[in-house]
């Protein structure tokens, strides 16, 4: 009863959250009362305006930017633009300076502020708004461009009643079709969302309010475009979506980058969720309607689709709809997978819409867990970096990078969610049999270029006594192992110790498949006695499993490892390999399952 109720709640919901709702929402938007029109009013009658550009590292953009906002159609003396630099390391600052030089006259509408150190976006904005004088603030992404009349209109928007903030039409013109149908599809919801109140959020690239309804944001917000607009309309204000502000975004992120870019609104997505449930005040019904329907639904959306997709397969068995829902899930998720591994397949505009939501929803998920973990408190850095070095890349790259990363995250994600309710038993069990924490983390190498070498913390249910090496300092675990304690046999031989590594994959630290993380101390004897042991791990992340760890038994001597390497390197060798990547890793995965029903671990 439970399972079948968890899964219908969960199909309802998605079904809903993707059909129901859009439609819901565009029937009550047409009967809603139309907003007031901009206002025909003369520019001796504009108030004072600031936009305020953060920029870090934007030298692909940062000229074209300043030009777009010299074009402008807003009086002189009411404007006032802020190029705020934020510990730039390229050539941002010195092509801003050249590009306000070349514009004349006009080059005294421009400021040009610089910071030496990164701080963030937020401090950017929160130090840029706080020293503003001007009546409104605008902000605005250096990767934007503006229709010239952007700021007479909004400008004239706010002009209305109890007006808090106004922001416009959103465009990819660069990206993919995929892309081009998302976005559109969010203008059409944002537009609809205007009609009962508020469009929920503005678009970060553009959007304009009155300085006196600014309070500083949290040094940790991720997405100011929707916490800071929305808290003004918590206080009784409106925003106002106008299609007529032109708003086109130029940068043309690659895979690798979206996936970050996505990961990054996932955790905004949780974040904004937690933080403005005042939003959910019934006395104002329509806003209430699109803030559940809306944002909030979409925030924990990743977690239903994994209880829908898990519930489902534990019901096939009992009865064929169910056995047919999740063959539809399954037939979904197999498309999107194939649509990354195959570029001709993924052409297809229906396998490309597939692939972009199916990622979409996976890196978003992996982007709420890590903030619930206490992820993204980092200063702001661009989402699309300059390329990197080919030896600082990994061997998978383009899509099937893409397509890697997305498996971890989705693989990761949906046992988090699975095993979530072993976590408390297994805590207890550690707690009661011996003093120490439940979690071990210890440093180890993880991914090797010839020019750089990354360490991270590897995390683990301790499996051993606490102070197993505070006299014999590092050594490898041997058979029958008097240190390791009976739950810890328990986990080793099931392999659940190893649940919490989860956690490290959606960090982006390891992948659920690849060469095994060697500690640091082990790590110059081994390369010593190993001919070609450091490139066992170039360009490949380290990995919970792998094909050396489903074939061999823990480490326990020199020769264990010489033997596991000669697999760590057939295993790079199918990366090398297009398209053979998927069906290794999945073959991994599901020798991985056999390993842990059968207890084969040591």
């Amino acid at each position: 009863m439970l399972a079948e109720t968890l899964c219908l709640t969960s199909s309802a919901l998605v079904a809903y959250h993707h059909v129901g709702y859009p439609l819901a929402l565009k029937a009550l938007a047409r009967r809603a009362e139309p907003g007031p029109q901009a206002p025909e009013d003369d520019e001796s009658r504009l108030p004072s305006v600031t936009m305020i550009v953060p920029a870090h590292n934007e030298e692909r953009f940062i000229e074209a930017k300043i030009a777009n906002c010299a074009e402008l159609a807003y009086p002189a003396d009411r404007l006032r633009i802020v190029i705020a630099c934020d510990g730039c390391t390229d050539a941002t600052v010195e092509r801003a300076r050249q590009a306000i030089d070349r514009l004349g006259a006009r080059a005294d509408l421009f400021e040009l502020v610089v910071q030496e150190t990164n701080r963030g976006k937020i401090a950017t904005l929160n130090d840029a708004i706080a020293s503003c004088g001007a009546e409104l603030v605008a902000l605005s992404d250096a990767s934007a461009r503006l229709s010239q009349v952007a700021l007479v209109r909004s400008a004239r928007r706010i002009a209305g009643e109890r007006v808090g903030f106004v922001t416009g039409a959103y465009s990819v013109p660069n990206g993919t079709p995929a892309q081009t149908l998302y976005w559109r599809y969010q203008t059409a919801v944002k537009r609809d969302e205007a009609a009962l109140g508020s469009p929920f959020g503005a678009h970060g690239a553009f959007y304009v309010f009155p300085r006196a309804l600014w309070t500083p944001l949290e040094p940790d917000t991720i997405n100011d475009d929707v916490i800071l607009p929305m808290r003004i309309v918590e206080r009784g204000f409106r925003g106002v979506y106008d299609p007529a502000v032109e708003i086109a975004e130029c940068d043309d992120d690659r895979p690798a980058d979206d996936l970050r870019r996505r990961q990054r609104i996932g955790a905004g997505a949780m974040q904004h969720t937690l933080r403005l449930l005042g939003l959910a005040d019934p006395r104002r019904p329509g806003l209430a309607y699109v803030f559940l329907s809306g944002k909030a639904l979409r925030a924990v959306m990743p977690f239903i689709l994994a209880a829908a997709f898990v519930s489902s397969l534990a019901l096939s068995a009992s009865s064929p709809a169910f056995a047919l829902l999740f063959a539809a899930q399954l037939a979904v998720y197999a498309i999107g997978l194939a649509g990354l591994m195959i570029p001709s397949f993924g052409r297809l505009r229906i396998v490309d819409a597939i692939v972009y939501l199916v990622a979409g929803y996976a890196t978003a998920g992996a982007g709420a867990v890590r903030y619930l973990l206490g992820g993204y408190r980092a200063p702001w850095t661009r989402v699309a970096p300059q390329p990197r070095a080919f030896d600082d890349s990994e061997l998978l790259n383009g899509w099937g990078g893409f397509g890697k990363r997305a498996l971890d995250i989705a693989v990761a994600g949906a046992v988090l969610v699975v095993f979530a309710i072993l976590f408390v038993p297994i805590a207890l069990a550690i707690k009661i049999e011996s003093r120490g924490p439940v979690f071990y983390r210890q440093l180890r190498v993880g991914l090797r270029t010839p020019r750089r070498t990354r360490f991270f913390y590897m995390t683990k249910f301790r499996t051993m006594r606490a102070d197993a090496e505070s006299k014999s300092g590092a050594v490898w675990a041997k058979e029958r192992d008097p240190r390791i304690t009976m739950v810890g046999n328990f986990l080793r031989k099931s392999r659940l110790d190893e649940l919490p590594q989860c956690i490290d994959v959606l960090r982006g630290d390891m992948s659920i498949v690849g060469p095994r993380p060697e500690r640091p101390q082990f790590f110059p004897m081994l390369e010593r006695e190993i001919p070609f042991y450091a490139e066992r791990t170039y360009g490949v992340k380290p990995g919970i499993t792998g094909l050396a760890q489903v074939t061999l038994p823990y480490d326990s001597s020199v020769e264990d490892v010489r033997l596991k390497v000669l697999h760590d390197h057939a295993y790079a060798l199918r990366l090398m390999a297009p398209g053979q990547w998927l069906t290794t890793d999945l073959g991994i995965m599901l020798r991985t399952f056999t390993v842990m029903i059968l207890g084969k671990g040591r």
